[in-house]
C-alpha cells in the first residue's frame, strides 16, 4: 500500500500494531548500526554517565510495524529503533549495548520519571500536557491522526465529523483518545492498537483511530481487510522523551538529530524500515516544526557556552510544488 504525501512531512508512515511474532519485510533484518563515536563529555552530565557505563536503556513500542515491532529473536526493529541506535552511537554505545524496554502509551511518562528508561522513542507525540512532567528532544518526524475502517468503507466514514455517536476504538493514554473525544463520546479504549482490530472486524466499532503511520501499517499487514481514510485531522510531532529539564542531554539529542538529517543516517534509517513500504520524506521537513522554546534554549546555550551560533542554523527546504507547510498546533 502506498499513501500520498500527507501533512508536513509526508505523514504516511507505517507503524502497525501487529502480533509480536509477525514480522515481514518491514525491517525484520535491521540495517548495520551507525558508526560508534568516541566522544568526550563534561563530567556529571547524563551523556558522560551513559558513555562511562557503556549502556543505555531505551523505551519503544513492541507492536508497531516499521517503527517498533518485536522480532522473533526478541529485539525490536523499526524506524524508532534505528533512531535510538543513532543516539546511542553518538554516545559511544554500540547497538548491542542497548536494553530495549516495551513502553505502551500509558506508561511512557512514568518510565521516564522513575528511571526505568533513559529515553523513550515510541511514536511519542510532543504536547504541552506531557511537557509538564518530561522533556522532549526533536521532533524527528511528523504524523497525523486518521481513521482505519473496513475495506470498502461500508460505514462511509470520510472523516471524524462522520463519527458522532458512533463507536470508535483507540488506545488509552494516547493523544488519539483525547482528540477523538471532540467528535464522539462512544470510545472504546484499550492498551494496544492490536486489540482494536477484533472490534473493527466484528462491527463493534466503525473505525480505529490513531496516527496515520500506525494505521497504514495495520492496513498493510492485514492486506485486503482494512483501509485508511487518508484524511489526517491533526499534526503529531514525534519527539524523544527524557527526564524533565535535563537541558544538556536534550541539547545533545537535538544536535544528534540535526546531524542525522544532513549526514544521511536519518534517511538510511527510514529507507531500511518505513521506507520499505513508503516514500522517503525529506528530513529537513522536520525543521520548521522545531519549537520556539527549543530555539531559544539552543540560542542561549550557544551564547552562554561560546558555541558557534552558526552550528545551530538549520537550512529550510522549500516545499516542492503542490506541497505546503503547516505550523504546529498547540493542544
Amino acid at each position: 500500500m502506498r499513501l500520498n504525501r500527507g501533512l508536513v512531512i509526508s505523514a504516511i508512515a507505517l507503524a502497525s500494531v501487529l502480533t509480536l511474532s509477525a514480522c515481514t519485510d518491514s525491517g525484520a533484518n535491521p540495517p548495520p548500526g551507525p558508526a560508534v563515536a568516541t566522544p568526550t563529555f563534561a563530567p556529571g552530565t547524563t551523556m558522560a554517565k551513559l558513555a562511562a557505563a557503556d549502556k543505555i536503556t531505551i523505551g519503544t513500542k513492541f507492536d508497531q510495524k516499521l517503527f517498533g515491532l518485536k522480532s522473533p529473536d526478541g529485539t525490536p526493529v523499526g524506524f524508532d529503533v534505528e533512531i535510538g541506535k543513532i543516539i546511542a552511537a553518538k554516545l559511544g554505545i554500540a547497538a548491542n549495548k542497548i536494553t530495549w524496554v516495551e513502553t505502551v502509551s500509558a506508561n511512557r511518562e512514568p518510565f521516564i520519571q522513575n528511571g526505568q528508561v533513559d529515553i523513550v522513542i515510541a511514536t511519542y507525540t510532543i504536547n504541552d500536557k506531557r511537557k509538564e512532567v518530561v522533556s522532549f528532544a526533536g521532533p524527528y518526524y511528523q504524523a497525523g491522526q486518521d481513521l482505519l475502517v473496513l475495506a470498502g468503507n461500508p460505514s462511509r466514514i470520510t472523516g471524524p465529523e462522520d463519527l458522532a455517536g458512533k463507536p470508535v476504538c483507540t488506545v488509552s493514554g494516547s493523544t488519539s483518545e483525547k482528540n477523538i473525544a471532540a467528535y464522539t463520546t462512544n470510545v472504546i479504549a484499550t492498551d494496544t492498537f492490536s486489540n482494536c482490530l477484533g472490534p473493527l472486524r466484528s462491527g463493534e466499532v466503525v473505525a480505529v483511530t490513531t496516527d496515520n503511520v500506525i494505521l497504514a501499517g495495520l492496513s498493510a499487514q492485514n492486506s485486503g481487510e482494512f483501509e485508511v481514510v487518508d484524511k489526517p485531522f491533526t499534526q503529531e510531532p514525534y519527539g524523544i522523551g527524557l527526564k524533565k529539564d535535563d537541558t544538556e542531554f536534550r541539547a545533545f539529542i537535538n544536535d544528534t538529530l540535526d546531524a542525522s538529517f544532513t549526514d544521511g543516517t536519518w534517511v538510511a534509517a527510514w529507507k531500511a524500515t518505513a521506507g520499505t513500504v513508503l516514500d522517503t520524506p525529506h528530513p529537513a521537513d522536520n525543521q520548521p516544526l522545531l519549537e520556539p522554546a527549543r530555539r531559544r534554549a539552543d540560542a542561549a546555550r550557544a551564547s552562554g557556552k561560546g558555541v558557534a551560533a552558526s552550528a545551530r542554523v538549520r537550512t529550510r527546504v522549500k516545499p516542492t510544488e503542490g506541497e505546503s507547510r503547516h505550523g504546529r498546533s498547540h493542544r
